[in-house]
């Protein structure tokens, strides 16, 4: 793991980050690879980097393990976990059909004003695509319209929807790269979203959006596939594993 500062936590002398603040610069380093699957990140080193106590460094970390970035293991520490392809594409179908409820929910029970306001979110979407704006503003205002979209549902399927989305969101670098990738990218999803929302046709915005994921799903495994990522590995048989130490008696005899 690099030692070098984050430049973006240097905003004073005296200034420590805070916890969400140590959380996006590891999140980011995940992201880019910066620290391999599988690498262990100790707290007496991150609070010599960042500057901070233990305390502030567990809740970063724990803010990274509620994302799936990072595996928690008791008296050991955290080890950035390693995310195979079959999980990948698990989430996203999760996440296609929990969007397209959303979309549902928004076409059958958003106000007029609140579709309007979701229909300038996506114009302004379209508008960053179009520019060529970086991939990161286009993913902020996509969470953002789901959000919107998402409010509409039960508490139950908010609490759903948000707990697949931190793991897409967070967990996959590859977003950024599906979207900066050339071709058309989701977009014509996006226009379909957008004229189901305008008809009030639940349907039609169900299914665009649940093909906007779709997309996704698909660019991200290619791209991970592309990189070598884990595969799937079956659990070790138990005659395969290795032996587990003898045990000694109080006589010193062997069990």
């Amino acid at each position: 793991m690099t030692d070098t500062p984050d430049p973006k936590l240097q905003t004073g002398a005296e200034t420590a980050p805070n916890a969400d603040a140590i959380a996006q610069a590891l999140r980011s380093r995940i992201q880019k690879s910066e620290i391999a699957p599988g690498e262990w990140l100790r707290e007496v080193r991150l609070c010599s980097e960042f500057g901070v106590g233990r305390s502030t460094v567990r809740r970063a970390l724990r803010a990274l393990a509620d994302d799936g970035l990072i595996e928690l293991e008791e008296n050991r520490g955290a080890r950035v976990s390693a995310t195979t392809v079959e999980e990948v594409f698990d989430l996203y179908e999760v996440r296609a059909a929990l969007y397209g409820l959303a979309a549902r929910f928004a076409c059958l029970r958003a106000s007029d004003a609140a579709v309007r306001r979701i229909l300038g979110k996506i114009d302004r979407l379209l508008n960053d695509a179009e520019s060529g704006a970086p991939a990161e503003q286009i993913i902020e205002v996509s969470e953002s319209i789901f959000s919107e979209m998402s409010a509409f549902g039960s508490a139950d399927a908010q609490r759903m929807t948000e707990a697949v989305r931190r793991k897409t969101r967070f967990h996959f670098s590859y977003v950024a790269l599906a979207i900066n990738a050339n071709g058309p990218g989701p977009y014509q999803h996006w226009r379909d979203v957008r004229t189901g929302l305008i008809e009030r046709d639940p349907d039609k915005a169900s299914q665009a959006a649940r093909d906007i994921l779709y997309f996704m799903q698909g660019e991200v495994a290619r791209i991970m596939l592309a990189r070598g990522p884990r595969a799937r590995t079956e659990p070790v048989a138990a005659s395969q594993k290795e032996p587990s130490p003898r045990r000694r008696t109080a006589g010193g005899k062997s069990k």
